[in-house]
C-alpha cells in the first residue's frame, strides 16, 4: 500500500507537503522513512539522481518518484505493491497538482505549508489502497512499455555517494585548507605529528640545562659530605 507521499519542488529540494493525515495509521516509525525520502529529494534537486522516472529500494519497501514541470512526487510503498500502481498514483496526483497556479508553488519557502495539496494526497490515496478495485485492476492489465525504461536501485548506493560529495566537498572548501599547510592532507599530517615534534624538540633542548643542574648539584652534594 502507499504508505509516504512527498511533494517537492526540484529547484531547491523543498518539501511542500506530505498529506500528513495518514502518517500515523500504523504503528511503524515513517520519521526515518520521511527522513530518507527528503534526502532523496535533496539529491534530485542537486542533480545527483537525473532520471524523470525512478525506483529505490529501501528494506522491504520502494521509493518511486516522478518528475514533472519543476515538481518531483515521491511515495513509498511496500515492495509486494505493484509498481505500476504507485506510478499511476503519483501520475494522478500530478494532475491534481497542476490545476494549481505556479506562482503559488513558487512563493511557498517553508517545508509542508501547501496544506491545500495535503488533502488532495489523502483523497487520491484512498483509490489507491485496494489493488483488487476494478479501476486498480484494469490500470494493471493494460500494457505501458514505459514500466522497462524505470530505473531501480538501492538507496545503499546513494547513500554512500552522498557521503562521498559531502566529503570531497568539506576537503574542497576554502575554510579546510590551510594557507600554511596548502593541503588538506598536509594540515592533517601537521596536526597530527606538530605536537609530537614540538615535545620532542623541547624534551632535547631542556634535557642539556637539567642534566647540568643535576651534575653541579650532585658534586655539591658530595664535597659537603666530604667536608664533614
Amino acid at each position: 500500500m502507499v504508505k509516504l507521499t512527498i511533494v517537492g519542488r526540484v529547484s531547491d529540494g523543498l518539501p511542500l507537503a506530505q498529506g500528513s493525515r495518514y502518517l500515523n495509521e500504523e504503528k511503524e516509525n515513517m520519521a526515518f522513512y520521511k527522513q530518507q525520502g527528503e534526502i532523496i529529494l535533496k539529491e534530485i534537486a542537486r542533480g545527483a539522481l537525473i532520471h524523470s522516472k525512478m525506483s529505490i529500494l529501501v528494506d522491504h519497501h520502494s521509493f518511486n518518484y516522478l518528475i514533472k514541470n519543476g515538481l518531483c512526487y515521491i511515495t513509498l510503498c511496500e515492495l509486494s505493491y505493484p509498481r505500476r500502481l504507485a506510478f499511476h498514483y503519483l501520475e494522478d496526483l500530478q494532475k491534481e497538482v497542476e490545476k494549481v497556479d505556479v506562482k503559488i508553488v513558487e512563493a511557498i519557502t517553508k517545508p509542508y505549508c501547501f496544506i491545500r495539496i495535503d488533502n488532495v494526497i489523502g483523497s487520491i490515496r484512498k483509490q489507491y489502497l485496494d489493488t483488487r478495485t476494478q479501476s486498480n485492476l484494469s490500470k494493471l492489465k493494460a500494457k505501458h512499455r514505459q514500466d522497462l525504461s524505470i530505473v531501480t536501485e538501492d538507496i545503499s548506493k546513494i547513500m554512500d555517494n552522498r557521503k562521498l560529495v559531502i566529503f570531497q566537498s568539506i576537503l574542497m572548501s576554502p575554510d579546510a585548507v590551510s594557507t600554511i599547510w596548502c593541503s588538506p592532507l598536509l594540515e592533517a599530517i601537521a596536526m597530527k605529528w606538530t605536537p609530537i615534534t614540538i615535545l620532542a624538540v623541547v624534551t632535547s633542548v631542556c634535557s642539556g640545562p637539567i642534566l647540568c643542574f643535576q651534575t653541579t648539584i650532585d658534586s655539591w652534594f658530595h664535597l659537603n659530605i666530604r667536608v664533614h
